[in-house]
């Protein structure tokens, strides 16, 4: 089967505001996103990350990085300061090539972010 382009989110909370935390959440998302989807770091064609205001201590995408993703193009963004947003949240959309449709594919919304989406 020919694999093409698809965009999958996800999102999570950190449980604090330190570099440990974020990339905690971060890999744990990206973990889960991976193998929910059985993707390889080389199918990855780029990801886009956004956190939440409250978050400055680390870039969320260096967890990328930590699990292998050397060679993908990342973009890190702060979102607006909404009064009512979600808190500590750190959001990824991923482009990847795959053989599986649009549908099938498995978004997640890890820790505090589930409120995001209670349908996923």
């Amino acid at each position: 089967m020919t694999k093409i382009l698809r965009g999958l989110r996800g999102a999570t909370t950190a449980a604090a505001n330190t570099s440990e935390a974020i990339l905690e959440a971060t890999g744990e998302l990206l973990s889960a996103l991976q193998e929910a989807n059985g993707f390889a770091p080389e199918d990855v064609e780029s990801a886009i990350f956004t956190s939440s205001p409250d978050l400055t201590a680390e870039y969320p995408a260096r967890a990328a990085r930590g699990l292998g993703w050397n060679d993908v193009p990342l973009l890190g963004a702060a979102e607006v300061a909404v009064p009512t947003g979600l808190k500590r949240c750190i959001r990824v959309l991923l482009h990847f090539y795959t053989t599986k449709s649009q549908r099938a594919l498995k978004h997640m919304y890890l820790r505090g972010a589930s409120k995001l989406r209670p349908d996923r």
